[in-house]
């Protein structure tokens, strides 16, 4: 398995990039598939230098069957495919529902395709916990069933899982593990790759490092008066350098894993509410952090948090990394693109 080749799609993204590094010091070789859409060549660079390795890059869009067969006839035996290539900010799906369906499930399609006529039996799906909606119960487990998603990004998550559990039935030999990813936050410990939003970010880590630095005024809160211990949502927050092993993981145990498709919750299994995070950032880093409380947004789900037993179990993985050390990483990251830009 160690030098496998492994389509990448996505892997100029934030998640992606962490993950290449990992499979690259594990021994595989990465090929990455990306339209750089909402990604950039920076993290690209940042791949080769923390690894020293330059994995192969090509710039297209995974909805373009076309050439996505015609580079995988070039490749030839490639071993797995790990599919990241989607839009992810639940706020935009929202507004632009059309836009997520478009992209999330036609790509979707277009890869388990290419993976048939190519014979490529392996595939880790990158899903989401928003495929369980608002549970009914926490910590959530594998077994909590699918309650209408609070987004269309969450509906796209969970239509791409029937999709694939489909996908199993119908071709032999396919097997497929969907990480339902918490919620990713921090860096690489180098400070060489980390979330680079496009505009205004979307998720809560960018923003919090971007008022810190001084490129937005304010942070704002959506809501403190849900039913939580301190008003604000509550949520599982994951290192992404934890959540990038978990790939890895997922890719040297898939060959043995039962049944064809199986969906494996990837989070820490300690809640943290979006105050806690604000608080701990200024307890990391010592930086004042303006921030007002506003109104909830439309979307979010107000309590969610992992059950990672069967990771644990069927993967043997488990979150190493601490609250603090992803923040710790996140700034570290903020504070050396914006000596970059100075």
């Amino acid at each position: 398995m160690r030098g496998s080749k492994v389509i990448v799609t996505g892997g100029a993204g934030y998640i992606g990039a962490h993950a290449a590094v990992s499979l690259i010091q594990n021994g595989f070789s990465p090929i990455i598939v990306d339209n750089l859409s909402r990604s950039s060549n920076q993290l690209l660079k940042g791949i080769f230098e923390i690894t020293g390795h330059r994995p192969e890059f090509y710039e297209l869009d995974c909805r373009d069957f076309d050439r996505l067969k015609s580079l995988l006839n070039k490749l030839r035996e490639v071993y797995a495919v790990i599919h990241f290539a989607a839009y992810k900010s639940v706020s935009e799906s929202v507004a632009a529902p059309e836009l997520y369906y478009d992209n999330n499930l036609n790509s979707l399609l277009s890869v388990l395709k290419v993976m048939k006529e190519s014979d490529i039996k392996y595939l880790i799906f990158s899903s989401s916990c928003t495929v369980y909606g608002e549970p009914d119960r926490i910590p959530v487990t594998e077994d909590s069933p699918f309650k209408r998603a609070e987004s269309p990004y969450g509906a796209t998550k969970q239509m791409s899982e029937r999709i694939l559990e489909d996908a199993v039935i119908s071709r032999s030999g396919l097997k497929v593990v969907s990480l339902r990813y918490f919620n990713p936050i921090g860096a690489h410990p180098s400070g060489l790759i980390g979330e680079l939003p496009i505009g205004v970010p979307s998720n809560l880590v960018p923003y919090i490092t971007q008022t810190a630095a001084g490129k937005r005024d304010k942070l704002i809160i959506f809501g403190d008066d849900y039913d939580t211990p301190d008003g604000s949502c509550l949520r599982d927050f994951i290192h992404v350098v934890d959540l990038a092993d978990a790939h890895v993981k997922a890719l040297q145990n898939i060959s043995n894993i039962s049944p064809a498709f199986l969906g494996i919750n990837v989070g820490t299994g300690v809640p943290v509410s979006v105050l806690q995070l604000v608080h701990e950032f200024v307890s990391v880093t010592g930086v004042d952090l303006p921030y007002e409380i506003g109104p909830r947004r439309e979307g979010d789900v107000i309590k969610t948090y992992a059950d990672p037993t069967r990771a644990k179990q069927l993967l043997h993985w488990e979150a190493k990394r601490s609250i603090r050390e992803a923040l710790n990483d996140a700034w570290n990251w903020e504070k050396r693109l914006s000596h970059a830009t100075n």
